[in-house]
C-alpha cells in the first residue's frame, strides 16, 4: 500500500521477470495479516485477487513484500521475515505451483531478495 514501495517493487519485478506489467496486491502490513490468520474478509479478498491474477492475467510468479517502517506491520524486519516465510506456506496450501519470493524493501527504498 505505501507508495513508497511500490515503484522499487514493480520496476524490480519487471526487470526480473522481462514483462511489461505487474500485478500489485496491496493491504496495509500484507504479511502480518496472512501470517497470523487475522483477518478473514480481508485473507479473502487477497486470495481472490491473487486467482485473477494467476488464471486471468497468467502470473507465474508472487512476490511476498516486507519493508521498512511500515505502518500496517510495525514489527522489526526479523519478525517480518518470519511473517514472509509463513505467507509462503499459506500461498503454496492454495494451490499455488508458480515461483514464490520474499522481497524486503530497505531503508533506501532498495528491493532485496530474501
Amino acid at each position: 500500500m505505501d507508495g513508497r514501495v511500490q515503484t522499487p517493487v514493480y520496476e524490480y519485478l519487471k526487470n526480473k521477470y522481462k514483462v511489461d506489467y505487474v500485478d500489485m496486491i496491496t493491504e496495509p502490513g500484507p504479511n502480518k495479516i496472512l501470517a497470523e490468520n487475522s483477518d478473514q474478509v480481508i485473507i479473502a479478498s487477497i486470495k481472490r485477487r491473487v486467482e485473477i491474477s494467476i488464471h486471468q492475467h497468467g502470473s507465474r510468479s508472487i512476490a511476498i513484500v516486507g519493508h521498512y517502517d511500515c505502518a500496517g506491520n510495525p514489527n522489526s524486519k526479523e519478525v517480518q521475515l518470519e511473517h514472509i516465510k509463513a505467507v509462503k506456506k499459506l500461498i503454496r496450501s492454495w494451490g499455488f505451483q508458480g515461483e514464490l519470493q520474499g522481497l524486503w524493501v530497505d531503508e533506501n527504498w532498495q528491493v532485496n531478495e530474501v
